[in-house]
C-alpha cells in the first residue's frame, strides 16, 4: 500500500502559490476571481498567521497589533478570520 505523507500548512500554501503561479503563467489574461474557497481554510490561514508573526508584522488598517490579537487569543482571531471570510 501506498501511504500519502499528510502536507504541513507550509507546503499547503506553498503548492497553492505554485498552482496559482502556473495558472497566471500560462495564460497571461487570467484572472482570479473568486479565492474564497481557497483562503478562508484554516491551514492557510494559521500559515499566514505564523509568516505575520513571524515577520513582526505591523498593525493593519484596524490598528489591531500582534500584542492586541495574542492578547485576544491567536486561536480565537484565526478562527474569527475564517468565519468573516
Amino acid at each position: 500500500m501506498n501511504a500519502r505523507r499528510l502536507m504541513t500548512p507550509k507546503e499547503n500554501v506553498q503548492q497553492l502559490q505554485e498552482k496559482l503561479g502556473h495558472a497566471a503563467k500560462e495564460n497571461k489574461k487570467r484572472r482570479f476571481h473568486a479565492l474564497y474557497d481557497k483562503v478562508y481554510r484554516l491551514d492557510i490561514l494559521w500559515e499566514a498567521w505564523r509568516r505575520v508573526r513571524a515577520n513582526q508584522g505591523s498593525a493593519g488598517v484596524d490598528g489591531e497589533t500582534l500584542a492586541d490579537i495574542e492578547k485576544q487569543g491567536e486561536v480565537f482571531f484565526v478562527h474569527e478570520c475564517q468565519r468573516v471570510l
